[in-house]
């Protein structure tokens, strides 16, 4: 009898904020272990934000999902048989295989962790694709100087929390947004300067005058609405602002509305940036040189939000837009 994949497929398109209904559970049979191939059974799956834009049929830079079949995503697992030479039975490997408890692979699907005594999950973390995301922002994007300052929303989510590490390793003054105390605390013990809980800050543009009254000189957005529009009327000139993500927008079910002071970007001669992570993903190996050790040494942190079992996958995803992560958002499995 065929070992089985137990994996979540994707029912139905979600319409505004996704739900319980729009994923099912499903036991699929896998096909006997060819020449070439390699068996993983997955410990730990990554729930990210980016997931929401391929579960609609929308054009985009990566295809949508497919209905009624297993959804990807990064996930850290271990060889459990091989029929390829360069992998062994207990080789810890990364794939963007998640979703699923097992699955079987090609080589070129698989990438083995490097040797570290860090935890295996990380690498879908802090050093995996939202730390590379953080790192490539800073530092290929906006090319961050010592001295400036730099404003970054969802502050405490998994890639926040990077921006702002990495940004006052390199000499930067740090202001981040989050949406509540224990957030704003959190994120004061990573060395950020100053922090804005926005949803008790009725004029955000009056704050940001105070906590920058010399201007932000990069901006890292990943949200959208108030505070772009905020940060815009403070850029400094010559400001740079890397555009992220838009997680405010992910579930609109109608047309976003945006910022009504665009014009500050020709007269400040701001430069507006989308970052897509897989552009610099040559350079991830010069992170990895520069993170591991830092998280080896105790000079970087990482917290994660931890779901248990692969059926919480689907809450563990719609809690991310619920706010209810800090650092990186897991699902581990038995």
């Amino acid at each position: 009898m065929n070992q089985l994949s137990h994996q979540i497929q994707l029912l139905r398109r979600p319409s505004g904020l996704p739900t319980q209904d729009d994923f099912s559970l499903q036991a699929v049979p896998l096909p006997p272990l060819q020449e070439g191939e390699v068996l993983v059974a997955n410990q730990w799956l990554s729930v990210d934000p980016y997931m929401r834009g391929r579960m609609s049929e929308v054009k985009s830079y990566v295809p949508p999902f497919a209905l009624n079949a297993p959804l990807e995503g990064g996930a850290i697992g271990t060889v459990q048989a091989s029929r390829h030479p360069d992998f062994a039975v207990g080789d810890r490997v990364s794939s963007m295989q998640g979703w699923r408890d097992t699955f079987i692979a090609k080589p070129a699907q698989l990438t083995r962790l490097p040797a570290t005594d860090l935890p295996p999950q990380r690498f879908l973390g802090a050093l995996g694709m939202p730390g590379m995301t953080a790192w490539a922002g800073l530092h290929k994007v906006a090319q961050l100087q010592a001295g400036e300052t730099v404003l970054v929303s969802a502050a405490s989510g998994a890639v926040g929390t990077m921006v702002v590490q990495l940004a006052k390793r390199a000499g930067a003054r740090v202001i981040g947004s989050t949406g509540s105390a224990d957030k704003v605390a959190y994120l004061k013990t990573l060395g950020a300067d100053a922090v804005i809980n926005y949803k008790e800050t009725p004029d955000l543009d009056a704050e940001l005058a105070r906590l920058a009254p010399d201007g932000i000189q990069v901006y890292f957005e990943n949200v959208g609405g108030a505070l772009l529009e905020a940060a815009l009327n403070h850029m400094a000139l010559h400001g740079r602002i890397v555009l992220c993500g838009l997680i405010e927008q992910y579930n609109s079910q109608g047309g976003a509305s945006g910022p009504r002071n665009l014009s500050q970007i020709i007269r400040k001669r701001i430069l507006l940036q989308g970052l897509l992570v897989s552009d610099h993903w040559q350079h991830y190996g010069d992170f990895l040189a520069e993170a591991i050790p830092a998280f080896e040494a105790g000079a970087l942190q990482s917290e994660e939000t931890v779901y248990e079992g692969l059926a919480s996958m689907p809450q563990a995803f719609i809690g991310l837009f619920e706010g209810r992560n800090t650092g990186k958002m897991l699902v581990k499995l038995g």
